[in-house]
């Protein structure tokens, strides 16, 4: 009998994969060699191992664009390969340090420009990755927030959508997330974190903080306009995916997602997890977004229900909601839908000159 959490893995996030830049080819072949949920993370790290393997090796042989390409692969697979996978906590910390090796390596290769920001020295501390476009003396910035099972190393390719429309981005791990989970379990008030991040950017001429945004998946989809709601230095949001009253969504959610939040929460048990979800709730928060907010959903989401989405839009004051009737959980199913409407929606916010890239 097959393991129903490896079946519940595929099913729900094989469209995420390959959007996120895992190759399909990779994705099949790689599952097949999933029989028990206890294989998992082996798996995909051998996977890993592969395409760093080929990195180096395109390295050594002075083809940098094909061992940055590679090493990018290598960081995406070590990242799915423990990230709703809890089973060994060494194995999962291992894998999460490989990714962040690898993404890094990637940067030194393609784009040499990329910048690790951290903010540890408060209770929210967030850590980050910033990249800027080419030929931008003082780009506006988006600040991209991940969900509860991904984080900044997920992000090299959807960072790629704003970076050619002349934005910077600061993709970011906050309380919880990433490797910040280790140092601060997940919070529902964002703006704490991403108030520190900013003030770690304080002083810098190389973006323009007078032109920030903040774009969020999934969870990261309430904690973007909730720091909106109480961050005055964003000046638009949008959240893709993201839920109004995440306890709302508990009962609905798949095993491994509960069993995420509850790791990441620091909760005892489920009971305790599904408490401390209903602390990520927009009930009088939406109606404070007072910027532009733009709401990106998939009406055939399988974690968070669409109506979640459409209470958000109807309280926020400003808002914009797009509902793809075809569209699954943060919309993996139809990237090149919602990938160029959201570039675009913040170009035009931030006035970045969309199509001007490269162009000061």
């Amino acid at each position: 009998m097959a393991d129903p959490r490896v079946e519940s893995a595929v099913a729900n996030w094989a469209p995420r994969f390959v959007a996120q830049g895992v190759d399909y080819n990779d994705f099949v072949r790689t599952t097949a060699r999933v029989e028990r949920w206890a294989d998992w993370l082996p798996a995909w790290s051998a996977t890993g191992d592969e395409h760093a393997a080929l990195a180096r090796e395109a390295e050594a042989a002075g083809r940098r664009l094909t061992a940055g390409e590679a090493w990018v692969r290598a960081a995406l697979c070590y990242h799915f390969a423990k990230f709703v996978w809890f089973e060994d906590e060494e194995a999962h910390e291992g894998a999460q340090r490989r990714s962040i090796a690898a993404l890094a390596a990637a940067h030194r290769l393609l784009d040499p420009t990329a910048e690790r920001i951290e903010a540890l020295g408060g209770a929210a501390p967030a850590i980050g990755n910033l990249r800027r476009p080419p030929g931008r003396a003082r780009p506006p910035l988006v600040l991209l927030f991940p969900g509860l099972d991904s984080t900044k190393e997920e992000f090299f390719h959807w960072e790629n959508v704003f970076l050619a429309r002349g934005m910077a981005t600061l993709s970011v791990d906050g309380p919880g997330q990433g490797e910040v989970g280790a140092l601060a379990p997940i919070r529902h008030d964002a703006e704490a974190a991403i108030g520190a991040i900013l003030d770690a950017l304080a002083g810098r001429d190389d973006v323009d903080l007078d032109r920030v945004a903040a774009a969020g998946v999934s969870l990261g989809g309430y904690l973007a306009p909730r720091a909106a709601a109480f961050e005055p230095r964003l000046r638009a949001v949008a959240a893709i995916g993201g839920p109004y009253d995440f306890g709302a969504c508990w009962p609905g959610l798949p095993p491994l997602t509960r069993a995420a939040f509850v790791r990441h929460s620091r909760a005892a048990d489920d009971d305790e997890g599904r408490a401390l979800a209903g602390r990520l709730d927009l009930h009088g928060v939406a109606a404070r977004v007072e910027q532009p907010l733009l709401v990106v959903f998939g009406k055939l989401d399988r974690l968070i229900p669409w109506e979640q989405a459409e209470r958000v839009a109807a309280e926020a004051p400003r808002s914009t909601l797009v509902m793809y009737e075809d569209g699954n959980h943060v919309c993996n199913n139809v990237p090149f839908r919602y990938r160029p409407l959201v570039g675009d929606w913040m170009a035009e916010r931030l006035g970045a000159n969309a199509g001007t890239a490269g162009v000061e």
